[in-house]
C-alpha cells in the first residue's frame, strides 16, 4: 500500500537513491505516482524524466539496474529515500558510480 504521499503541482516527488550496502548516495531523481507504482511492482527503479516528459527504468539502456530493497519516506511525505542494490559499475549516465561525484571546495 501506498501511504499519503505528497506530490508538488507537477505531479511529482524527489527520490533520493541509496546503495543498500555501502549507504552511498547514489543519485536524485524524481518520481510520479505511476512511476512509483512501476518501481514497487517490477522491483527496479523507474522515473519520470523531467525533460524527456516520459518513464525510464533506470539502467534500461545501461543494464546498470537498481534492485529496489526498501522505500521509504520522510516526516513531511514529500521526499523518498529508496534504497537500492546497484548492478553494474554505476549510477550516473556519465560512467561515475555516483551522479555525486565533484566538489565545491
Amino acid at each position: 500500500m501506498i501511504p499519503e504521499l505528497k506530490f508538488n503541482e507537477q505531479g511529482l516527488i524527489p527520490a533520493i537513491i541509496q546503495e543498500v550496502n555501502s549507504h552511498e548516495v547514489l543519485m536524485l531523481a524524481y518520481m510520479n505516482q505511476a512511476s512509483l507504482e512501476r518501481t514497487i511492482n517490477e522491483g527496479k527503479t523507474c522515473f519520470w524524466s523531467r525533460s524527456r516528459k516520459k518513464f525510464w527504468t533506470k539502467g534500461e539502456t545501461s543494464g546498470n539496474f537498481q534492485l529496489v530493497k526498501e522505500i521509504l519516506y520522510d516526516c513531511d511525505q514529500d521526499t523518498l529515500l529508496i534504497k537500492v542494490e546497484q548492478k553494474g559499475p554505476g549510477a550516473c549516465h556519465t560512467g561515475n558510480r555516483t551522479c555525486f561525484y565533484r566538489r565545491i571546495d
